[in-house]
């Protein structure tokens, strides 16, 4: 971003991630504009706004319009949205509904791809928020007290190679699987309930694996896991998880490792060559 002053526009969605990257953008002396959505926006990003608003789902052409306004020439998307309420044509503006109809992918990479690209022909393209927040990216390597056995590593390879083929279609970014089955494979539900229902299907001692799809931005939709990831897996009687190192948000890790140490539960930051066996 380099040392000058700019102005960020945040697009701020829910839970702690919009609030991290606020601080971020702050703390490394930029203005900050930030949009927020009724029933979806942590409302804690609200303070550390130099400039604030709150606009409803949906309005593209509003937000945009907020946006250049406020002299805005860089944006940010941080948080979680509902999108199956954002993909209600009941709450668009016309220039969101000719954006969705032209995309024949509905896949999420695809949509925020697009929505990335409005925002770049207006003059204000998108960077990645994890710039500000680098602490948050996944380590590569064991980050807990066990280490994955054979069988688990087997899976993992099994996982990876899997869910790269989904990725490329836009298909989820996690996969749970044992012994070589699988047994879910994300859609619109998120990360927790796949790993409920795999462990549901495929009972205990499941492998979870989430990766950063081919093709996907980082700058608009980083895979992420925290504590809740892993209290689901040990609710569900998995016993290992391997997230892709330098390309995942890790919320909360040391919570996150102190649980997965009582649950007996594997950590591992994955990169290409634990997927080549290497």
């Amino acid at each position: 971003m380099g040392d000058s002053v700019t102005t960020i526009g945040l697009i701020a969605g829910g839970r702690q991630f919009p609030v991290m990257v606020a601080r971020g953008v702050k703390a490394h002396g930029h203005r900050l504009v930030v949009a927020g959505f009724t029933g979806h926006t942590n409302m804690d990003v609200a303070p550390l706004a130099d400039v604030w608003r709150e606009l409803k789902l949906g309005k593209l052409g509003q937000l945009i319009d907020y946006f250049k306004q406020n002299g805005v020439q860089k944006v940010i998307m941080a948080g979680t949205i509902n999108k199956p309420k954002v993909m209600d044509v009941r709450y668009l503006d016309m220039r969101a509904v000719k954006l969705l109809f032209r995309q024949k992918n509905k896949g999420d990479s695809a949509i925020l791809g697009t929505l990335a690209g409005e925002f770049e022909r207006e003059g204000m393209p998108v960077v990645p928020p994890q710039a500000f927040v680098p602490e948050l990216l996944t380590p590569d390597g064991v980050l807990t007290r066990r280490g994955p056995d054979e069988r688990e590593r087997e899976d993992l390879r099994f996982a990876w190679n899997i869910a790269k083929d989904l990725g490329r279609l836009d298909i989820g970014q996690c996969l749970v699987v044992r012994e070589g089955i699988v047994a879910a494979v994300e859609a619109l539900e998120g990360t927790d309930a796949t790993i409920r229902r795999g462990c549901e299907l495929g009972g205990p001692a499941c492998v979870v694996v989430k990766v950063f799809k081919p093709g996907q931005q980082e700058q608009v939709d980083l895979p992420s896991l925290g504590t809740d990831t892993i209290r689901a897996m040990a609710e569900g009687g998995a016993t290992c998880l391997g997230v892709e190192a330098g390309k995942s948000l890790f919320f909360d890790r040391d919570e996150a490792v102190a649980v997965a140490d009582r649950a007996g539960i594997a950590i591992v930051g994955l990169t290409d060559d634990d997927s080549a066996g290497t």
